[in-house]
């Protein structure tokens, strides 16, 4: 139970943010990489913020951070307090921004981008962000039609156009009891043909190899690959950062070939370049990527 003199009490904002970055980033080290606050702080942000409220918000023994029943009500609220105090900020000193960016990501690359736009939104909620995942060679099609102002993909070293965010390794993935020895030819989960850098570069590393090895699942969303790969129907080939539960990498002591590097690359529009809006919203993407990928 609150006790009566702490329902009066104004909630910290600082507190809140840090709360809601915790959330967004699914996780205190996270969190305090966006901050730029030590971890210890975070930890004692969120103990005032519970000392405050006067009992748990996020659940304990969880390995992602999991908001309890009061401490998703307050995620509600920390949002808004936030955005109006955003809102605020912009009126007293800078002209309010309003208008609509359209946002294209790989499905496979969301996982760098909630805390970023959630952070945006904050910040500009009069901006009506659209966001539409795909495949890369889809996003660049888009952003041809201009149906997109601004694009992040994925695509091979070196390539031309879009502005290079970094690079990040590519490696081939399994469930983790899978016994590739086993299967012969290898079985591998891909998107369509000419889709996907990734499908070209593994089935080029195999046949340099040696290895044989046939198409045994083909889906467009990573969501229908790892599945795949989690049943042991197949291996693929993903980024670090897109590894989940129940997944393992394969390496060359499991006989497979190494692979090539992948670039993260950002596309804007010509006439978007003089959007603020979209122009804030490329900077939020550079350094956050920037920051993420290691």
């Amino acid at each position: 139970m609150i006790e009566e003199h702490l329902k009066s009490r104004p909630l910290d904002l600082v507190l809140l943010k840090t709360f809601v970055q915790v959330i967004d980033s699914q996780g205190f080290t996270s969190a305090a990489d966006e901050l730029h606050l030590a971890q210890s702080t975070i930890s004692a942000h969120i103990k005032r913020l519970e000392t405050q409220v006067g009992t748990s918000i996020i659940e304990k023994g969880q390995r992602t951070p999991v908001p309890t029943s009061v401490g998703l009500k307050l995620l509600v609220h920390a949002r808004r307090l936030l955005s109006q105090n955003a809102l605020a900020w912009q009126d007293i000193f800078e002209q309010r921004l309003e208008g609509v960016v359209r946002l294209g990501i790989p499905d496979d690359y969301l996982v760098y981008m909630p805390s970023v736009l959630s952070e945006f939104e904050r910040r500009f909620p009069d901006v009506e962000l659209q966001v539409y995942c795909g495949l890369s060679v889809e996003l660049l099609d888009h952003m041809q039609s201009k149906m997109l102002d601004l694009a992040i993909t994925t695509r091979q070293p070196n390539s031309p156009g879009g502005e290079v965010l970094c690079q990040e390794r590519t490696v081939w993935v399994g469930a983790k009891d899978l016994d590739i020895q086993k299967r012969n030819p290898l079985p591998l989960a891909v998107s369509k043909d000419g889709l996907c850098i990734f499908r070209q570069r593994g089935i080029e590393a195999l046949n340099s190899a040696g290895i044989p090895w046939r198409i045994a699942y083909t889906s467009a969303s990573l969501s229908g690959l790892t599945a795949a790969v989690k049943a042991g129907l197949a291996v693929t080939i993903l980024t670090p950062s897109m590894l989940t539960t129940g997944m393992s990498v394969l390496t060359a002591s499991n006989g497979m070939p190494s692979l090539p590097m992948t670039e993260i690359a950002l596309h804007i529009q010509p006439q978007a370049e003089t959007n603020e809006a979209t122009k804030r919203l490329a900077d939020g993407i550079r350094k956050h990527i920037r920051s993420s990928v290691k």
